[in-house]
């Protein structure tokens, strides 16, 4: 009876903590529940419109699928290897990477997060704006004004609401999207030609680098979806649940919108997937427009509630602020403020904007992931004093020389390889003839500058202090817990 009211009081209001520790006591879940969490945080139409990438760029159906598979599988690793930091340190993800970068110095990193956040939010909305009016004739502000407002509430009530929220959601969306398929294997969805396409390097790389930024945007906020899990969670249990989750609905739903770009020969990804579904049955493509939407609200409310998380560590880097809930509330309507302002602002044209950002959100990732968990498996293999993480006094210092480092060596190696089309194409990969290498430049020079500078890296530099912090912060002893209390 104690467990269930625990269980209940969960749910009875907003979550009080934000990027402090999460003490062990406080711990529940498991990992089983991870895979069908970030299996529904693909599953939506955005993963679809993905498929829609390559052939409008003239790759075919069979070289979009390779494509997919093989960036969405190498997105995939990196993003599951983030999760174990959850239930060891505790944490948000972004907190954790003051060791690398320093309590302030991680500032730097945490603007390409927000633009990941922000940035998807945005051509979420675009998508969702352009797809509704097509269908039923909705006003643009109006579906924006509600997808803000209920996202927005979901943000705030916390962590076991988006959990609860994204299990709900995926034994709705399972049965339906399975439906579709199988009527599509069968026959059941007519069709005309295919569209002659065919094999292209460019095409071929722009898809294999969107798909693998896909997973890889999830990489600076998984871990703040399981450091409630226990202490003891395996690491290799959680890696393998988030991986076979995440991967498994992104390459379903990318072959399913490459199917549907290459046979139906529409352009607007939920107007082709509304479509698919009413030559299945009558009225049975508005159930899956109305179930996109609703993944969509929890995807957006996951970015506004790890954007909150973001912003509060940028915040707090520099002058220490009041944990609780009422804090919680400003930065998750300010992170809704500022993507809303974006959509406003932008031209509505969301596949169209969908591969630019998802490749400058890789460009910027990717030398942070790479110092990331070089840092974390290879330097000081999950070894941290947490208490230091939330001290500016702290043995992690306040600019981390060697990460900060490491990261802009990333994005100068990057910039004469990277392809952004119509913005910016680099002087090296114009002579490639337009073919996308820039995110392995830099994920190898980051990576390999960072491991080669902390060689000089005392073995063991937490030392005993790893034990004292650990007593500390389960008696809630650290400064950072006390001094700043959740309010009521």
């Amino acid at each position: 009876m104690a467990d269930g009211n625990k269980t209940d009081a969960r749910f009875r209001g907003i979550e009080s903590r934000s990027i402090d520790y999460i003490p062990r006591m406080e711990r529940h879940g498991t990992v089983a529940g991870q895979a069908p969490f970030w299996f529904t945080g693909n599953f939506y139409f955005l993963s679809i419109a993905i498929g829609f990438l390559g052939p409008g760029l003239g790759l075919s159906f069979l070289w979009t699928t390779v494509a997919g598979v093989m960036g969405i599988l190498f997105g995939t690793l990196f993003m599951a290897c983030h999760a174990t930091q959850g239930p060891v340190l505790g944490l948000p993800q972004m907190v954790q990477s003051r060791a690398q970068f320093g309590h302030r110095g991680v500032v730097v990193p945490l603007f390409g997060t927000l633009v990941n956040f922000a940035g998807l939010n945005v051509i979420c909305a675009l998508l969702l704006m352009s797809g509704l009016d097509h269908l039923f004739g909705w006003n643009h502000y109006l579906v924006l004004a509600a997808l803000a407002a209920i996202s927005t509430v979901v943000a705030l009530y916390g962590y076991d609401w988006l959990h609860k929220l994204f299990k709900i959601l995926f034994w709705v969306s399972l049965p339906l999207i399975t439906l579709l398929s199988g009527a599509i294997i069968v026959g059941g969805v007519h069709h005309g030609s295919p569209l002659k396409l065919g094999w292209n390097l460019v095409a071929f790389g722009v898809e294999f680098a969107s798909c693998a930024s896909y997973n890889i945007s999830y990489a600076p906020y998984v871990s703040d979806y399981s450091r409630y899990l226990p202490h003891d969670t395996k690491p290799f249990a959680i890696i393998s649940s988030v991986f076979v989750g995440a991967s498994a609905s992104a390459i379903w739903l990318v072959v399913l919108g490459a199917w549907l770009a290459t046979r139906l020969n529409l352009s607007d990804p939920l107007v082709a997937l509304s479509a698919a579904g009413d030559a299945v049955a009558p009225h049975f493509g508005t159930v899956l427009a109305i179930d996109s939407l609703l993944v969509m609200v929890g995807i957006v409310a996951i970015d506004n509630y790890s954007g909150m998380l973001a912003l509060v560590t940028a915040f707090d880097s520099f002058r220490p602020v009041t944990l609780g809930r009422r804090l919680r509330k400003i930065f998750v309507i300010l992170m809704t403020a500022v993507w809303v302002g974006v959509t406003l602002s932008v031209n509505q044209n969301g596949l169209a904007s969908l591969s630019i950002v998802l490749l400058g959100v890789l460009y910027l990732l990717v030398p942070w992931t790479s110092v990331n968990l070089i840092d974390y498996f290879f330097v000081r293999h999950g070894h941290y004093v947490v208490a230091d993480l939330l001290d500016q006094d702290g043995i992690y210092g306040r600019w981390g020389w060697r990460g900060l480092f490491s990261y802009a060596l990333g994005l100068i190696c990057i910039a004469p390889f990277a392809v952004l089309p119509g913005v910016w194409s680099g002087p090296i990969a114009v002579r490639l003839g337009g073919v996308d290498v820039a995110w392995l430049v830099g994920l190898l020079s980051a990576g390999a500058s960072y491991w080669l500078m902390c060689k000089a890296l005392p073995c063991g530099v937490e030392g005993s202090a790893i034990g004292a912090s650990d007593a500390e912060l389960e008696k809630g002893s650290v400064p950072v817990m006390t001094t700043h209390p959740a309010d009521p």
